[in-house]
């Protein structure tokens, strides 16, 4: 019975449950529960504010909850936060780094801050610089680096004493398109055995990469669940509907929420909340105006979408 347990915490390799921050007045967090698994990337999403940082500050054991709990592989980290942060891997949102020092410096600097023996580190500072693809920049100072250098340099220090958790804030901000490849690649490369938490304001990044997704505003929960899941949800459907005749708004009111598409007055998107009674009001209307009918699609919601509509709905 106690192996069975054992494995199931190492499913869930990181729980937060009802974790709550008050700054004054304010309620920062609000009852926050969600888990993450190994060789899964979480996307954490939200507007700014939403307590995103504060979360993650918290697992990491840089601020203090007001009450609930966290638990990294089975150990309390709100108690034992020293124990606990050897397990852990943080990339905060503003990329901490000596500016003075050279890239394999710093690396070997930051491995010897986690008690590790010389011989480990300079074989994970090997490692990792081979891994993070910065073998052209390893004898520069930090400060003659890129951002997205840099980035990789965060990357590389947050993962040098091997964490089994590993937590980015924001860590493909400010990087072009190239870079956000090479970190992207990156990201999953690390994710294989790792669990990995993954906060952005890229969408499209959370979509190429992220197997579950939370999402908070306010400081509550509002989605959590794999993407695929999310994605699937039908409680509103798009229906784009296209005619060879210009249409009138007022016609579908009735149906739900309408507006023009792309190709203006002969095209019309209706948001509805039972789509197969929607088609039949439109194939009646159609029949009854004796509109020429060129299509009638069915949209499919992007993550953009629906991290709109669930955070607008609070």
């Amino acid at each position: 019975m106690r192996v069975i347990f054992s494995l199931v915490l190492l499913f869930m390799s990181l729980q937060v449950s009802q974790l709550t921050k008050v700054y004054g007045a304010q309620k920062v967090l609000d009852a926050v529960s969600f888990s993450a698994s190994p060789g899964r990337i979480l996307g954490f999403l939200g507007p700014n504010g939403a307590g995103k940082s504060t979360t993650m500050k918290i697992i990491t054991g840089y601020l203090r909850a007001d009450s609930g709990e966290v638990k990294v592989l089975g150990e309390n980290a709100l108690e034992n936060p020293k124990k606990v942060s050897s397990k852990i891997g943080y990339l905060p949102e503003h990329n901490p780094l000596y500016l003075d020092l050279y890239v394999r410096e710093f690396l070997e600097f930051s491995g010897g801050l986690y008690g590790m023996k010389s011989s480990d580190v300079r074989r994970r500072v090997e490692e990792l610089i081979r891994k993070t693809g910065l073998q052209p920049e390893q004898h520069k100072k930090i400060g003659q680096l890129s951002k997205g250098y840099r980035q990789r340099v965060g990357l590389a220090r947050a993962l040098i004493h091997d964490p089994q958790v590993v937590i980015l804030d924001e860590p493909t901000t400010g990087l072009d398109p190239n870079q956000l490849v090479d970190i992207r690649s990156l990201i999953q490369e690390v994710a294989a055995d790792k669990t990995l938490i993954f906060s952005t304001h890229i969408m499209q990044e959370v979509e190429a990469i992220c197997q579950d997704v939370v999402i908070i505003n306010q400081g509550k929960i509002l989605a959590s669940s794999p993407l695929d899941e999310l994605k699937a949800d039908t409680r509103q459907t798009e229906l784009i509907l296209e005619t060879e005749e210009d249409l009138e708004l007022s016609w579908f009111e009735n149906l739900g929420k309408v507006q023009f598409g792309s190709k203006g007055a002969k095209e019309i998107i209706l948001v509805v909340s039972d789509a197969q009674e929607a088609r039949k009001a439109l194939m009646q209307l159609i029949a009854s105006r004796h509109l020429n009918l060129i299509s009638l699609n069915q949209g499919k919601k992007n993550l953009e979408t629906l991290f709109r509509e669930i955070t607008q709905a609070q």
